[in-house]
Order: C-alpha cells, then sequence, then structure tokens
C-alpha cells in the first residue's frame, strides 16, 4: 500500500515538473513569439518611413518644376544616414575640429573673453540684464549672419542660441527627412559650450593674457561650431546603426534601457582607431610639411596629439553616445 503511494506521489511530481516545464517553454516561446512580432512591426514601419521621405522629395520636385533650381537642394549626400557614408562624414569632421584646436592653440588663453562683463560688449541678456561675454557676444553676431544664409536650416546644424536666429534674406532648403521628427528637440549646446570653456580649452590654450582677444574669440567660435556638429551628428549615427540593425536595438528602446542601449552603441575596437586616427592627424597637421628639412633640428608639434586623443577620449566620443542614446530612446516614439 506504502508503495503504491508511493508510487503515485511521484508519478503527480513527474506529471507537475513536466506540466510547469511546458509553461515555461510556452512562455518563452510567446515571449519569442513577441519579440518576433515587435521586429516585425518596427521594419515595417521602417519601410514605410523610407517610402514616405523618397515620396517627400518626389512631391516635392514636382512642386517645384516650375521654381528656381536653387529653391531644391538634393542633401542626401549631406545628411545621409548609409552607415558608410556617415563613418566617412565624421572622418571628415575630425579635420575640421583638429584644424580648429590647432588655429586656438597660436593664441594665449585670455581669461577675459568668457568672463560675463570682463569687456564692454554691447551685448545684454534680455531677462536679467547681465552683460554678454565677448564669446558670447561674438558667437551671436556670428550666428545671426549665418542664420541669414540658411546655415541652421540644415539638419545637421544646431545654433547655439536659435531662439535668437533671424529671418533668412535666402529661399529655405528642403532636405530629406533622414531622421525621426524627434530629432529637432535634442539640443546639447549648453553642454558642449560648458565643455569647451572649462574643460577643453584650458587643455589647448596656454595660460596667459595677450590682448588678441577678438582673433581668440573668433577661434573659439570656429572650435565650438566645429565641436557641436560633431557632437548632435550622434543622432545620424544612431538612426543608421538602428537602421541596420532594428532587432537588436528595438527590444532596448521598448524597455528604455538607456545603459543597454549605450552598450550595444559602444564598440571599443572602433574607438581605438579612432583615437589612433586623430592623433596622427594632429601629429600631422601641427607641425609645418617641410619639417623634415629643418636640418634635423626637432620640430614641435602646435598642439599635443595625445591631448587631442585624451580630449576626443573624454569629451567628443562620449557626448556623442549620449546623443546616440537620447535620440534612440525616442526612435519609436509616434
Amino acid at each position: 500500500m506504502n508503495q503504491e503511494h508511493a508510487t503515485a506521489t511521484r508519478t503527480r511530481a513527474v506529471s507537475s515538473d513536466a506540466t510547469q516545464s511546458t509553461s515555461a517553454v510556452a512562455r518563452g516561446s510567446s515571449n519569442d513569439v513577441d519579440l518576433a512580432r515587435l521586429s516585425e512591426s518596427v521594419a515595417l514601419r521602417l519601410r514605410r518611413e523610407r517610402e514616405e521621405r523618397e515620396s517627400n522629395v518626389r512631391d516635392e520636385a514636382l512642386a517645384s518644376s516650375d521654381m528656381d533650381d536653387a529653391n531644391l537642394v538634393d542633401g542626401s549626400t549631406l545628411v545621409s544616414t548609409d552607415l558608410a557614408s556617415v563613418r566617412d562624414n565624421l572622418i571628415r569632421q575630425e579635420e575640421s575640429i583638429i584644424f580648429s584646436l590647432i588655429e586656438r592653440a597660436q593664441v594665449a588663453r585670455n581669461s577675459a573673453i568668457y568672463e560675463c562683463g570682463g569687456l564692454p560688449v554691447p551685448g545684454f541678456d534680455e531677462d536679467t540684464g547681465r552683460r554678454h561675454s565677448l564669446l558670447e557676444y561674438v558667437l551671436r553676431q556670428t550666428e545671426q549672419l549665418y542664420g541669414r544664409v540658411r546655415r541652421y536650416t540644415a539638419p545637421d546644424e544646431h545654433a547655439f542660441f536659435p531662439e535668437s536666429l533671424p529671418p533668412l534674406v535666402l529661399p529655405p532648403l528642403r532636405y530629406p527627412d533622414s531622421l525621426h521628427r524627434t530629432a529637432s528637440t535634442f539640443d546639447i549646446n549648453d553642454v558642449v559650450y560648458d565643455m569647451y570653456v572649462h574643460h577643453l580649452l584650458p587643455e589647448v590654450a596656454a595660460e596667459g593674457d595677450d590682448a588678441n582677444y577678438g582673433s581668440a574669440a573668433l577661434l573659439d567660435v570656429a572650435c565650438l561650431q566645429a565641436l557641436s556638429k560633431r557632437v548632435h551628428y550622434g543622432m545620424f549615427v544612431a538612426e543608421a546603426k538602428f537602421t541596420a540593425a532594428p532587432q537588436k536595438y528595438t527590444p532596448l528602446i521598448v524597455e528604455k534601457d538607456a545603459n543597454g542601449l549605450m552598450e550595444l552603441l559602444t564598440d571599443t575596437a572602433v574607438e581605438a582607431q579612432v583615437l589612433k586616427r586623430v592623433e596622427r592627424k594632429a601629429a600631422a597637421y601641427g607641425v609645418p610639411p617641410d619639417a623634415d628639412g629643418n636640418g634635423g633640428a626637432a620640430v614641435s608639434p602646435k598642439i599635443d596629439p595625445k591631448e587631442v586623443g585624451r580630449l576626443y577620449e573624454a569629451w567628443v566620443m562620449p557626448l556623442t553616445k549620449e546623443v546616440q542614446v537620447k535620440y534612440l530612446l525616442h526612435r519609436l516614439d509616434e
């Protein structure tokens, strides 16, 4: 009797384990099905977005057929989200950043440029009445000029003071909708400005005051514009990576997993290549092309190549990835 009872108990236990195992498999299969359906949905949305962009470009071309050709631009080569094109663009931007930093390194830091009221510029904050710093004044005035000739209508350009941009004096250009519509809401130029003035600049320009305030401020503007473009170009990088592998990014986006997205976006091997490349460029561009014919005398580079690599590693690449994560977190927004 006891043996029969024990056998029955074991049978029920085995049956229960089998049922639980079957349920677990079923749940796993259900999760796989849900993920597959989500991936299919995202793939369908990507196709529709691509078709809509192509349709918009065709419609605009037809609508503009009786207009001056100058009113229509094919911005596909400027704002492409093809991964190879994005990488080529990033490589070209390295040169703009390095050249601007090399030029800025030729002038002393001139700290008065960055102090509010440090120099008597005719610019004041409308809300607080504080006097602008020389850098802010020159940057604002520069954006007034560039804003009139439609620089900031390009999707890869971001003004530091967009609220102050003037009306266009040229007809606006049309660009394909390469990014998700929420891209227009992302802007971390305040972070770029703070990073440049308080962290990057002290490592590039020697301490001191040589009274070259105007020259230094103009060179600062060139640096800020190049850095801003590189950092915000992270949205194009993110779009290219997402479009190439939506099945990898979609679950993390749905879960709002910023850390998971950052881990997926990070490619340490590629980042190491970037650091080596910018250091080589800084070493090459920072000395005269005829330095080898200097009678054997050593020629000091205008900027320390290792420092350029450190700045990229500590600031440029991390900020670019921060923009990528912010963009992707809203990539599936309706």
